[in-house]
């Protein structure tokens, strides 16, 4: 049984930010290997793509899987196949560059970047709800399970709780 976090959102005032704030959750599912976490990934018609074409976790220019959690990888797979879209692109996994200081982190494996196309896009619009803006402007929506999906135009930053 997966237990998702609790979520509360606070909208105050016209543009506002969000406020997050989450409970304690189940564990996210295993850390996977750069190497796990691909296979499953690729099996399922979801590829990547980095300026680098690498997957070294210390490198900012590559795209890593090492260390993802299996939830965020089945999330994935399963926005994947719910959306009906032949295939998708990974462009940020948990390599360094992202932002860090929080738990729910690409480098702490519940976070991934897609590459935005239109099928995608008007799926996670037209299925997920929209709660607001996040704190840096960009536009949010959540999915029934509490994961969250925010449009940073160049990227979906979905974050698997």
């Amino acid at each position: 049984m997966r237990v998702l976090p609790q979520l509360t959102v606070t909208v105050t005032g016209v543009g506002a930010a969000l406020l997050f704030t989450a409970g304690v959750a189940s564990a996210s599912g295993t850390p996977l290997t750069q190497a796990q976490a691909e296979a499953r990934l690729i099996s399922n018609g979801i590829t990547a793509t980095s300026p680098g074409g690498c997957t070294d976790k210390n490198n900012p220019d590559c795209v890593s899987y090492e260390g993802i959690l299996s939830d965020t990888v089945d999330g994935v797979i399963n926005l994947k196949k719910a959306s009906g879209v032949a295939s998708l692109i990974v462009t940020g996994g948990t390599e360094v560059g992202h932002g860090e200081g929080e738990k729910y982190t690409h480098a702490n494996g519940y976070k991934i970047d897609l590459l935005p196309i239109p099928a995608l896009n008007n799926y996670i619009k037209g299925t997920f709800q929209y709660v607001g803006l996040r704190g840096d402007g960009f536009a949010l929506w959540k999915s029934p399970s509490g994961d969250l999906y925010c449009d940073e135009v160049s990227h979906w930053d979905i974050i698997y709780f």
